[in-house]
């Protein structure tokens, strides 16, 4: 994930490895909370949301994610209650 945020943000030295590290172990917390599950990010959605998350923490500009993508977050918000909400109805079906 590291190389790709890298590639994303177009970095290219090492120096910055440690942090953007951090960098997106917090940005997949950030959006795992969001969402109130645990993201796959290799999906599409998740991922785009975490490397945006990612160049906005990066430019110093964090306060304007979440207005910023507010459509894709509730997007994926109901992207992942209705998952669940399948699911649940599948258990509810072979459980007598």
């Amino acid at each position: 994930m590291l190389q790709a945020v890298k590639d994303y943000l177009k970095i290219t030295w090492e120096d910055e490895d440690a942090g953007l590290t951090d960098l997106i172990s917090r940005g997949q917390g950030y959006l795992n909370n969001l969402v109130g599950v645990e993201l796959d990010f290799e999906e599409a959605l998740p991922r785009s949301l975490l490397f945006d998350y990612c160049r906005y923490v990066y430019n110093n500009a964090s306060e304007y994610f979440a207005e910023n993508f507010s459509g894709e977050i509730l997007r994926l918000q109901f992207q992942v209650g209705v998952a669940q909400l399948a699911t649940e109805e599948e258990e509810e079906e072979v459980t007598p």
